[in-house]
């Protein structure tokens, strides 16, 4: 299944971003509203700068204490986050995330923010794909 598919079936395409600059407990507060895992630091909505994640913020907090959350958030993203096209099938988004250990990834077009997947929008794709694929082949079975 491609990324275009994945982000078909979310039916939801917009993506939450922050701008650079913010405060990380906003950020925090973004986070739990939303009930997301990750948000795209972009200065104008298009443009990916970097990805902050449920997880920087907890790294932050156990290496810093709370007073990270008086920061603002762009020495806690990752800088040039790892990112896919709609083009890109989800076996290839399951490995580079597994790789690289991280749950979400933006979706770039022609240099643009199209989307964002996660790791659950990944699997849950190429569940459908393992099921289709058993019920072709026990239709090949039975002579179906």
């Amino acid at each position: 299944m491609l990324v275009q598919q994945i982000l078909k079936n979310k039916g939801d395409d917009r993506v939450v971003t922050i701008a650079p600059g913010t405060l990380v407990a906003d950020a925090a507060q973004l986070l739990a509203e939303r009930r997301i895992g990750g948000l795209v630091v972009s200065r104008d909505g298009e443009v990916v700068d970097g990805i902050l994640s449920e997880r920087d913020i907890v790294r932050s907090l156990a290496v810093r204490g709370a007073n990270c959350l008086t920061e603002t958030i762009d020495e806690m993203m990752t800088r040039n986050p790892v990112c896919c096209s709609k083009h890109d099938t989800s076996d290839a988004v399951l490995s580079r995330m597994t790789d690289g250990r991280f749950r979400h990834m933006p979706v770039v077009e022609d240099g643009k923010l199209a989307g964002i997947v996660t790791i659950g929008d990944v699997v849950s794709a190429r569940l459908q794909e393992l099921a289709m694929e058993k019920d072709a082949l026990e239709g090949m079975i039975m002579g179906h």
